[in-house]
């Protein structure tokens, strides 16, 4: 996974541009970590805000559109391609500060692309 696709969804993470994927759970490979609080269909740079609520002290998390691997919409779920502990040692989000923000953005894609797809 390069630093460009990172932020579009894959083929066939089942992702529809008109798809209001707030409140939906989010699943990692290893269990639940949260909810949809927001989410970005911008072209290149896709990505949705995870509520982790108590599991990781009320955090927030970004994941770009490409760690999304699957999206049941009948069941309101999203599934990404990383563990709970690959989630919660990425860079702290602030909605305040990060979003627009290259230099986050770069440091996200840094984080998560190390990784790789499915990892």
């Amino acid at each position: 996974m390069t630093a460009e696709n990172i932020w579009s969804y894959g083929p066939t993470a089942g992702h529809t541009p008109d798809a209001d994927l707030s409140g939906y759970k989010v699943e990692a490979l290893d269990g639940h970590i949260g909810k949809v609080d927001k989410h970005s269909n911008d072209v290149g740079e896709q990505y949705i805000v995870v509520d982790t609520g108590v599991w990781i002290f009320g955090k927030e998390v970004l994941l770009p559109a490409g760690t999304i691997t699957g999206i049941d919409h009948e069941e309101r779920t999203l599934h990404v391609a990383r563990t709970k502990d690959q989630i919660k040692d990425a860079p702290e989000f602030d909605k305040d500060k990060h979003l627009g923000d290259p230099a986050y953005r770069d440091q996200i894609s840094g984080h998560y692309g190390q990784y790789g797809p499915g990892h």
